[in-house]
């Protein structure tokens, strides 16, 4: 099966967007795929900031995506666009980072007027990084993920269908990619 990163861009610890993400790699999981978690934050801030292409967490992250079959992005939404700590990231990958790679986009936020942040702001910046199968992404509401005691999730349903079929046409997307052979 698939290599996936699940990559969140949330700057914060206690994060719905990457506990969402977690709650979906156990899918893919359970599907057969490797999961590969990265969450943004824990990269150093000064490597981030300072663009230190050179620095051995960067280094490492650049290649988790280059081993990566597919990724699933996932970003709380701020001011109608993805969050600027996944932007620095994505800044310092090189151009073409995401050829060949399948994507999934995900994004939160508190209110309906963000919906369209991932078409408008993170969709064109995965595609001018050479993705070659942005799947359909999908935005999910603050209010309809809820964390449980231990830090799991739970998804309200309507949510959660729609999740699971976003999910599925991504693995549906990976199954059918050639994966990449290691060298």
């Amino acid at each position: 099966m698939a290599t996936v990163l699940s990559l969140s861009g949330s700057p914060s610890p206690t994060s719905r967007t990457a506990r969402l993400l977690r709650h979906l790699d156990t899918a893919l999981v359970e599907q057969g795929h490797e999961v590969i978690p990265l969450d943004v934050r824990t990269l150093p801030a000064e490597a981030l900031l300072g663009a230190d292409f050179g620095h051995p967490a960067i280094v490492r992250a650049t290649r988790l995506v280059e081993q990566a079959d597919g990724i699933v992005i996932g970003t709380p939404v701020y001011k109608a666009a993805y969050s600027g700590l996944l932007k620095s990231l994505l800044d310092l990958l090189p151009q073409y980072a995401l050829a060949g790679k399948t994507v999934l986009p995900l994004a939160t936020g508190g209110s309906t007027a963000h919906v369209l942040a991932i078409d408008y702001a993170l969709r064109p910046v995965l595609s001018s990084m050479g993705a070659s199968h942005i799947v359909q992404g999908w935005f999910v509401l603050d209010r309809d993920i809820t964390v449980q005691e231990g830090g799991g999730v739970h998804v309200a349903p309507g949510t959660r269908e729609a999740l699971d079929g976003v999910l599925g046409q991504f693995a549906a997307a990976l199954d059918r990619a050639p994966l990449r052979v290691a060298a």
